[in-house]
């Protein structure tokens, strides 16, 4: 596993924080239980948004402007990264 290194604004990272302080106390429909474990899940979901444009994550997308104006980014994809080969139906 690939592992890179992500600078968080110090009011974001307090945010992020109180947010699992929350989940922890209260519970929450999909907890967690620390920022690093939140974060895997919300990129997660960015890449599945990607390579499924039917699906509730491209609507995350979508609405923050991370969905590319080309025929490749609006193509189901199987797995994830660059494929090999692509196949768009026109």
């Amino acid at each position: 596993m690939k592992s890179i290194t992500i600078e968080i604004a110090p009011e974001v990272l307090a945010e992020l924080e109180y947010m699992v302080e929350l989940h922890q106390q209260y519970g929450a429909p999909n907890p967690r239980q620390s920022v690093a474990e939140m974060l895997k899940y919300v990129t997660g979901a960015i890449a599945d948004g990607s390579r499924r444009p039917g699906s509730w994550e491209r609507e995350l997308l979508a609405m923050m402007g991370l969905v590319a104006q080309c025929d490749e980014h609006r193509a189901y994809r199987s797995s994830y990264g660059k494929p090999q080969e692509i196949e768009i139906e026109r």
